[in-house]
């Protein structure tokens, strides 16, 4: 998809979810339309747009799933027809549809309503689309690229430090809420993750006091979340946060405290996830006996857990590097669920950061605690059925546990320290973070640094994360005068 087109849908996005329209709504071919609930937008990058949507289409409430595209050829252009995902769309959106077309067909081939938006917005609205997409794109240029060498490389460090420290409070805050939310859970004594997404108002009134947060249970729960989420990279990282949420801390203690040893974990999140084959026992002698084994096992946690399992279907394996697939993601996190409930890891890090003064070494010291080698089964299996042509060498390799502690671990123990006053060591996690230099980068801060020609400072991470909250903030809603940069070199 174009970077054209991604700024216009989601535009079309926010039209959805706002519902923004100036005429009662009707399918393509002329059935009325009410959308009880927009959704909640899936921000992967594969799968239905809107989640979970209500709506009526003429007598009958469906729920489901929401597809918006530009144009209706979209469809099948992006393949969705093919696509299992897309099996639960009950409406598809677009923008334009030349010639009026009535349905799309899933790839199990039930007919899906279409709705053609343009006739329901504002004229003004859509003169403000047709604009943006006269736009022309210059490859992965920035439209400031042709005067940024001109601009002070001070103003530009200046700028990208002031965003890189706002995007790593965001992260601080997005933690601070999960925190609460679980702490109000607990005093509720409800289950998780009932009202995860449909707090209640009283719960944005309520005052949290410091020792809400002394419950270890909940630190112990929103990490395993981070790191599941992590653990995912973009493709994965809702349904794995979700997997953590269902099978929570409270479930892994309960299994472990029935004497169940480690070796439960792993048909636990595989038996949840709904990634272990369900043919195992058909399959004979051909199916492993780790996999046979696994099944057995889940087979017993089943008589004791009662949550959300999920479908095969829902994990994103194509176009992913086998290192990257769930199972081996799941083996990693099985093993850092160890390190969290039986080896107290958070505690573990806290004390490395209250005894170790060199920072450096502090990093590294973090870092490695990430680093996971591969053992058993997974080290020579990316599936259950099959054999690797290679040995998978690590779990997590050094480059993802860099992303780890980036993302994950300096935002969370800021977040800890903070609330329980220790502000010489929370002042330590920013410092770390300002001096920080991380081993990967990805393609969006490869882009703005070529274009603001700092390509020697993408590694420093503060850096490289006010990048990308430059470009995802400013450069991507096309906010160039509003931007600094942008102020001096069109002004």
């Amino acid at each position: 998809m174009g970077h054209n087109q991604k700024v216009y849908e989601s535009q079309l996005y926010e039209i959805w979810q706002n519902r923004n329209y100036i005429a009662d709504l009707t399918t393509v071919s002329g059935v009325d339309i009410s959308v009880l609930d927009p959704g909640v937008q899936d921000l992967s990058e594969s799968g239905p747009d809107f989640k979970n949507a209500r709506v009526r289409i003429g007598n009958l409430t469906y729920v489901g799933d929401i597809e918006i595209d530009c144009d209706y050829r979209d469809w099948k252009l992006h393949g969705h027809n093919i696509d299992l995902k897309y099996n639960k769309v009950i409406l598809h959106a677009c923008l334009n549809n030349k010639f009026k077309q009535p349905y799309v067909y899933t790839k199990d081939g039930r007919k899906v309503p279409t709705i053609c938006i343009k006739d329901f917005i504002e004229e003004g609205r859509l003169q403000n689309f047709k604009s943006e997409l006269t736009y022309e794109s210059h490859g992965n240029n920035l439209k400031c690229s042709i005067g940024v060498a001109d601009v002070n490389f001070e103003v530009k460090e200046n700028l990208l430090t002031t965003l890189g420290v706002e995007r790593f409070n965001k992260k601080c805050e997005r933690i601070h809420k999960r925190l609460k939310e679980l702490v109000y859970v607990n005093d509720l004594s409800l289950k998780e993750p009932v009202l995860a997404y449909d707090l209640p108002s009283e719960f944005e009134e309520k005052i949290f006091e410091d020792k809400s947060f002394n419950d270890k249970e909940i630190w112990e729960q929103a990490f395993y979340e981070l790191l599941f989420e992590a653990l995912g990279y973009s493709k994965n990282k809702n349904i794995m946060l979700s997997l953590a949420q269902s099978a929570n801390i409270s479930l892994i203690k309960k299994v472990l405290n029935e004497g169940h040893g480690n070796e439960f974990i792993e048909p636990l999140l595989f038996g949840v996830s709904g990634i272990l084959p369900k043919n195992i026992a058909n399959n004979g002698d051909r199916m492993p006996a780790y996999a046979a084994q696994i099944l057995s096992r889940w087979n017993y946690i089943r008589t004791i857990y009662d949550g959300k399992t999920y479908e095969e279907t829902e994990w994103h394996f194509f176009k992913l590097r086998p290192q990257n697939f769930p199972t081996i993601r799941l083996a990693a996190g099985s093993r850092l669920l160890i390190e969290i409930v039986e080896r107290d890891l958070i505690a573990k890090i806290v004390k490395k950061i209250e005894e170790i003064r060199n920072l450096t070494v502090l990093i590294n010291s973090i870092r490695s605690l990430f680093v996971i080698k591969s053992d058993g089964f997974w080290s020579q299996h990316y599936v259950f059925d099959k054999p690797a042509g290679v040995d998978v060498k690590y779990f997590v390799g050094a480059t993802r546990a860099d992303e780890i502690v980036v993302n994950v671990i300096l935002p969370f123990f800021a977040v800890y320290f903070e609330i329980f006053g220790e502000e010489k060591l929370s002042r330590k996690i920013y410092k770390l973070y300002s001096m920080y230099n991380q081993k990967s980068d990805n393609k969006i801060v490869r882009d703005v640094a070529n274009n603001l020609c700092m390509t020697n400072q993408l590694k420093r991470t503060v850096l490289s994360q006010g990048m990308i909250e430059l470009f995802r903030s400013y450069c991507s809603k096309n906010r160039c005068l509003d931007c600094p940069i942008g102020k001096i070199i069109f002004n």
